[in-house]
């Protein structure tokens, strides 16, 4: 399955040692950074996640949160960030509504 955004975006620097993120003391290459968005992949890929299937995400902003998103469309998957302020019934209703396999 062709996947232009991360060939775009990410396949062209994946094997770069130059620094994708800069967190505080830690920086992350796009080399680190792709292999640990490709373990995450074979993560969801083997939990059943396929091309077109929704994962659902609620958590806070982080250099995983980036990762996941990269393995998700790694994976063929759509990437469905939820507000961390989102009260039960806002989830409830795009949980609901999204029907995600993750």
């Amino acid at each position: 399955m062709t996947n232009h955004l991360y060939d775009a975006l990410i396949a062209p620097h994946a094997e770069s040692n130059c620094c994708f993120l800069d967190i505080g003391p830690d920086q992350i290459s796009f080399a680190d950074f792709t292999a640990r968005a490709a373990q995450i992949a074979h993560v969801l890929v083997a939990n059943g996640v396929g091309p077109g299937d929704r994962v659902v995400v609620q958590a806070e902003k982080s250099a995983e949160m980036v990762m996941l998103y990269i393995a998700t469309l790694q994976a063929g998957a759509v990437f469905l960030p939820l507000n961390t302020s989102y009260t039960r019934d806002e989830l409830t209703y795009f949980i609901t509504d999204a029907a995600p396999k993750l």
